[in-house]
């Protein structure tokens, strides 16, 4: 009887463990920059993040969810720090975020290591893209060459004949420059790479650009940098003599403060906020309504990643033993994405449309972002082919 007594706990043990692990929460680790000027962006990707789990009543596949939000400092040793403690400490089933290419990379062996999955939200290094790919590891954002290669596209179709390329020294602005390369049929008649995070004084790189003479000047600087950059641009003369091409320098959060100097100097994105879709025109007027403000591609690849973890969860029923699962179905992008229906490489990078973005006077005289055409469609990166991954 004893015998009988204790197997039949068991077995009531053991059918209660799959409904006590529903009732508990799953954690989510979010990395990214909450403090110093380039705060602005992380608490954009928050803000998104916040208002995808307030469309999805709070809960992740029907399961309640934690965020544990940790700020990099942009710092990548703080970052990989934040990172090894969410997986360590917390014990987190996903992580998601990573504005910084270069933090990324540093936080990127504790993720593969401990096969957490993961969702970068925009940092887009060519290492994850090609040899450093992993199948815990997806992207709602793009690889960083995409954006600069549209843009050399772009100033093909307008004729330019030579540019000088400037950015940041780090992984990202590595990126950008060899992408606008990549593609670029013209001459490169120079090109800077400045010290990262902390220059903001541009003045000797803008009288070499000057003195070079090129048809146009393509520049890649994120966050206060792009403001700043702009601005100097414009002080120096160059913004009615030297066009001026872009990735990721004009966004929702800088055109504020950037204004009128904004106006006629295009950009590429893989997202604006215009995009037609029923996913987008959701996101936009909802975030508008909550925070008051419009929301940056930051956010819209923020809100692309809770969807994209909530299908994942969805799809095994909340049983998050089954990772397998999991990635396979994060790998069929089945979720209604705010840019509209995109697709994975082998490499779990999206292969996705890019869009020219034009700043454009509203009615009310306010300044706002707006799609001018399709620059490419379904771009997939340069590097998928150096990824072992095949699926």
């Amino acid at each position: 009887m004893k015998r009988s007594l204790i197997a039949a706990g068991a077995a009531l043990a053991l059918a209660a463990g799959p409904a006590l692990a529903q009732d508990k929460p799953i954690k989510i680790g979010f990395v990214s920059t909450f403090s110093g000027p380039t705060a602005v962006i992380g608490n954009d990707m928050r803000n998104a993040f916040e208002l995808a789990l307030d469309h999805m009543g709070r809960k992740i596949g029907g399961r309640p969810v934690e965020v544990i939000y940790e700020d990099d400092t942009l710092k990548p040793d703080v970052g990989k720090q934040k990172t090894e403690k969410l997986i360590e400490s917390d014990k987190v089933d996903f992580i998601a975020g990573y504005i910084w290419s270069n933090v990324l990379l540093a936080s990127l062996k504790p993720i593969v290591d401990s096969k957490t999955l993961t969702v970068v939200a925009n940092a887009g290094p060519s290492q994850l893209a090609g040899q450093l790919c992993s199948p815990y590891v997806f992207s709602t954002s793009w690889q960083n060459d995409q954006t600069p290669q549209a843009v050399g596209e772009y100033m093909n179709q307008k004729g330019v004949k030579s540019v000088y390329l400037i950015g940041p020294n780090y992984a990202a602005g590595k990126d950008m420059l060899s992408g606008v390369q990549s593609t670029f049929k013209g001459k490169v008649v120079g090109q800077d790479l400045t010290k990262w995070p902390d220059q903001l004084d541009f003045s000797a790189e803008l009288s070499k650009a000057r003195a070079a003479k090129p048809d146009a000047v393509f520049v890649f600087y994120p966050g206060a940098a792009g403001v700043q950059f702009l601005t100097q641009y414009a002080q120096q003369g160059l913004k009615g003599q030297i066009p001026l091409y872009t990735a990721f320098t004009i966004d929702e959060l800088s055109l504020p403060l950037q204004k009128d100097l904004a106006l006629g100097v295009p950009g590429a994105q893989q997202w604006v906020n215009d995009l037609p879709f029923d996913a987008n025109k959701k996101f936009v007027a909802d975030f508008r309504a909550k925070y008051k403000t419009s929301p940056s591609f930051y956010a819209s690849q923020a809100y692309d990643a809770a969807q994209l973890i909530n299908s994942a969860v969805t799809a095994v029923k909340g049983d998050l033993s089954k990772k397998d699962a999991m990635r396979d179905e994060m790998r069929k992008a089945n979720f209604p994405s705010v840019r509209g229906p995109f697709k994975y490489g082998n490499n779990h990078i999206p292969i996705q449309n890019f869009y020219l973005q034009d700043v454009v006077k509203k009615e009310d005289g306010t300044l706002g972002l707006k799609t001018v055409a399709t620059i490419v469609k379904d771009s997939q990166d340069r590097f998928h082919d150096k990824c072992p991954m095949k699926w």
